[in-house]
């Protein structure tokens, strides 16, 4: 019994010991994001913004993000919705996200390719003529994404995801680009 635990002890030392010889313990980025976007009542437009996060690393090639993103612009929204009448207004419209999940990835020379699945929370905030509505949902995004090392802790990030939303009792599914700089720690 004692060799056994001896055996388990030596093992969880050594699994220790290789989670020590991670190259980097994360990285925090911040950048420009776009979305093309639909709300469910208004049309599909662009919206522009920013997204920042920062992944936590346990092994070399696996860590856990936390990303938070807003995106904002103007859209056409029906009018039907707001007053029942006809033909479409704009709408000033942001859109926030706050999701966190896991993320694989894998260094080959200058270039990390990762892959990511995150799930959270999105909310929704629109203005339109007099009509102001705002909500919060679950939100996903499933993506990718290149850093490009410049210098020893700076590389350079373009991403992209598909982020989906549940805003007015249906379902959006977006196409979100991000690109902007990257710090590794």
């Amino acid at each position: 019994m004692a060799k056994r635990i001896a055996m388990v002890l030596a093992m969880l030392w050594m699994s220790a010991a290789g989670f020590a010889q991670t190259s980097s313990a994360g990285n925090v980025f911040l950048g420009y994001s776009f979305n093309h976007a639909s709300t469910g009542w208004s049309n599909t437009g662009n919206l522009n913004g920013w997204e920042l996060s920062a992944e936590r690393k346990f092994t070399p090639n696996f860590g856990f993000v936390a990303d938070l993103g807003t995106q904002y612009g103007t859209l056409q929204m029906p009018v039907t919705h707001i007053f029942g009448g006809t033909g479409t207004t704009d709408s000033t419209t942001r859109v926030e996200s706050f999701m966190f999940g896991p993320r694989v990835s894998v260094t080959v020379g200058k270039i990390r390719p990762f892959a990511t699945a995150v799930v959270g929370i999105g909310h929704l905030h629109e203005d339109a003529l007099d009509y102001s509505y705002g909500e919060t949902c679950v939100a996903d995004a499933i993506g990718g994404g290149v850093d490009y090392k410049l210098v020893p802790l700076l590389s350079w990030r373009v991403q992209g995801d598909w982020l989906q939303t549940r805003f007015h009792g249906g379902r959006q599914g977006d196409a979100r680009i991000s690109t902007g700089l990257v710090v590794n720690f």
